[in-house]
């Protein structure tokens, strides 16, 4: 009886280890991806959006060489 516990605690153990990892690794990649300084080699263009989860405007600005993507705060 005791091994269900461990084998269900194991799993258990890794669950939460996954989940807070992920967590973690999504918003590292999240805040990469906008600022107030544009990195070098982007360009500006035309397309403004809006973040939802702060309502503010973000200007979109492109890298031509690597196709990359950067958000500036407005």
């Amino acid at each position: 009886m005791s091994w269900i516990f461990g084998f269900y605690g194991i799993q258990f153990l890794i669950l939460l280890i996954l989940i807070i990892g992920s967590w973690f690794i999504w918003d590292r990649r999240f805040k990469t991806k906008h600022g107030n300084l544009v990195p070098k080699g982007f360009v500006r263009t035309n397309e403004i959006s809006i973040d939802p989860t702060t309502s503010k405007r973000l200007i979109v600005y492109f890298n031509p060489e690597t196709g990359e993507r950067f958000y500036k705060e407005e």
